[in-house]
């Protein structure tokens, strides 16, 4: 069985794209070694990353109505006005209790729940120790985190950190999601928001730095894009105050890995890009981060687009022709 490892781009609800093409990686033999993710590419990893295969997740995703991650205030419950208190209180407008609750029951169930549990007895470097690393933004230390090994910079032992704690941290989409505060040795509070504000897309987490690496890092990425050219104009805002909120959080969640990756050798031809735009009753509809009204016909369309993207991928891929290319020319 061929190894691989994964690093799963950010995208809230279009993180079922992801599942899909996981499916089907899974399908054609392949076995992940190495997982990380940002955000809803970060909830994907951690549930590989303690026993879940691409189809169970699927099958949780479809039954899952994604409006119960709006655990509301009472705030909330008065509309725009009640919801812009919430964000000026609790800098944020949801809570996230109901997602850390949601997939802590997950990792209970496969007798998983903290990094310890998942540590790789034959790692071979401190950077694999942990079969799962997810990405978050302190944005009080303006730095990048990756959890858990970061950890003890605020004096916590990352071993009795719980998963689904460092994985909300992650998907906390800021000004939607309540940042959760994390207090140092010092007492200093440190407020974490999701990892995309930094990178979105960290496909470059998992590389050994080798010219001749055992097994390839294969990226899962919610766009589609050209290789080697930035990402260019898109004119399909919505309306109101809070579209005009999802198009900032949009565009920074986007914007430093749309470069990044185009300056990086071999990224693309080592990224399964996903499709976020369905066919649905035959008219064309794209899925948003925060679109949680999805409904079951999106979200299979939507799973559907990662199989068929990842089944395209590997129609094409050649591992030694890659390693020739990109890090042995």
């Amino acid at each position: 069985m061929p190894k691989c490892d994964a690093v799963f781009e950010g995208g809230g609800v279009k993180g079922i794209g992801l599942v899909g093409a996981v499916s089907a990686i899974e399908k054609a033999g392949f076995k992940f070694v190495n997982l990380a993710g940002t955000s809803a590419g970060a909830i994907v990893a951690s549930l590989l990353a303690v026993g879940y295969t691409g189809d169970e997740i699927g099958k949780i995703l479809h039954k899952l109505n994604y409006n119960d991650f709006r655990d509301e205030t009472f705030l909330d419950k008065l509309g725009l006005p009640g919801k812009a208190l919430n964000a000026a209180f609790y800098l944020g407008i949801y809570k996230g209790d109901f997602f850390e609750k949601w997939l802590g029951e997950l990792l209970k169930a496969k007798n998983k729940t903290t990094f310890g549990d998942i540590q790789m007895a034959d790692a071979s470097a401190e950077k694999y120790r942990y079969k799962f690393q997810a990405i978050a933004s302190d944005i009080t230390d303006k730095r990048l985190m990756v959890l858990p090994g970061d950890l003890r910079d605020y004096g916590l032992d990352p071993d009795t950190f719980p998963i689904a704690k460092a994985v909300r941290m992650s998907m906390s989409i800021p000004m939607f999601f309540e940042p959760i505060a994390l207090a140092d040795t010092q007492g200093k509070l440190h407020y974490i928001v999701d990892g995309g504000v930094l990178s979105n897309y960290p496909i470059w987490l998992l590389d050994d730095g080798t010219s001749d690496p055992q097994w390839p890092t294969f990226g899962f990425k919610l766009s589609e894009f050209e290789p080697r050219n930035l990402k260019g104009p898109d004119n399909s805002g919505k309306p109101g105050i809070l579209g005009f909120l999802e198009e900032i959080v949009g565009t920074m969640l986007d914007a430093h890995d749309n470069y990044h990756i185009s300056t990086s050798h071999g990224d693309y031809d080592r990224t399964i890009s996903i499709p976020t735009s369905i066919e649905i009753a035959n008219s064309t509809k794209k899925i948003g981060t925060t679109d949680f009204g999805i409904t079951p016909e999106e979200s299979d369309a939507l799973f559907n687009n990662g199989v068929a993207a990842a089944q395209q991928f590997l129609s094409t891929w050649n591992f030694d022709l890659w390693k020739k290319k990109y890090r042995q020319g």
